[in-house]
């Protein structure tokens, strides 16, 4: 069995982080080599992945099972190659580290079975962090961009409704001011 563990820190609330990773298409979406992702029901997906090592290239299916949805800190999962001995497991923590500031540790460990163990663990074991990292680092980027965008337009909105708020004020304070003008001009012709 293989293991590999990797941190990073995402510049967004640990419920932007949860709001994005919740939906296992992401998690698709990001991960190196993936082609396609079946969603057969909450817990499990059949994610279809383009996978290499050297002049070895190979589509597999795998089978990924959601053992515990228990957001926003923490997702546990389990996989298994359909047609191949080789199954794994993994988990995603998230911690909160500030008012917009997210540390997520992923884990991912690859066990093979069979006469064919070892060479699924000598194939992997170089791959496994690398496919890691890069996933990790995918993860961060987008929900970065995304938690941005939400950022971008939140402050558009408040600058917006501070806009609109201060011009409200000037029209009600110049009619106010015109209105009294002009009753002052009323009571003093009388």
């Amino acid at each position: 069995m293989i293991e590999t563990e990797q941190s990073i820190w995402i510049a967004a609330t640990v419920e932007s982080v949860w709001s994005y990773v919740q939906d296992i298409r992401t998690w698709a979406n990001l991960f190196p080599g993936c082609r396609d992702c079946e969603v057969i029901n909450a817990q499990d997906s059949r994610w279809t992945v383009k996978v290499g090592a050297g002049g070895l290239v190979r589509t597999v299916n795998v089978l990924v099972h959601v053992d515990e949805w228990d957001g926003p800190e923490r997702v546990n999962f389990s996989y298994k190659l359909e047609g191949d001995p080789v199954e794994g497991g993994g988990s995603y923590v998230a911690a909160r580290k500030g008012a917009h500031a997210t540390e997520v540790t992923l884990k991912v460990r690859v066990a093979g079975s069979g006469p064919m163990a070892a060479m699924w663990e000598a194939m992997s074991r170089p791959l496994l962090p690398q496919l890691a990292k890069s996933f990790a680092g995918q993860l961060k980027g987008e929900i970065e961009k995304t938690a941005g965008e939400r950022t971008s337009q939140d402050a558009l909105m408040t600058a917006t409704t501070s806009l609109s708020a201060a011009v409200g004020r000037w029209l009600r304070n110049s009619w106010r001011a015109l209105f009294r003008r002009a009753k002052s001009d009323l009571e003093g012709g009388r």
